[in-house]
């Protein structure tokens, strides 16, 4: 998570704290939105660990689609 809240403040000019937020935002928005069990696969992803990067990519299609009513 650091890495995109290094990058949010180096593209953007906000402060690490207003990144830090942004990027929390962003992440429970998801984690509410996926189906059930991907918000742990999404903050393990934030997290640096890549193993459950097969299925959270599914989840996220699915969940997404949902979404936009796809």
């Amino acid at each position: 998570m650091e890495q995109i809240i290094k990058m949010i403040t180096e593209k953007t000019g906000i402060s690490n704290e207003q990144a830090a937020t942004a990027v929390n935002v962003v992440t429970d928005f998801l984690k509410d939105k996926l189906p059930a069990g991907m918000g742990s696969q999404l903050d393990g992803l934030l997290k640096g660990d890549t193993s459950g990067l097969g299925d959270l990519a599914g989840g996220l299609k699915d969940g997404l689609g949902g979404m936009f009513g796809k």
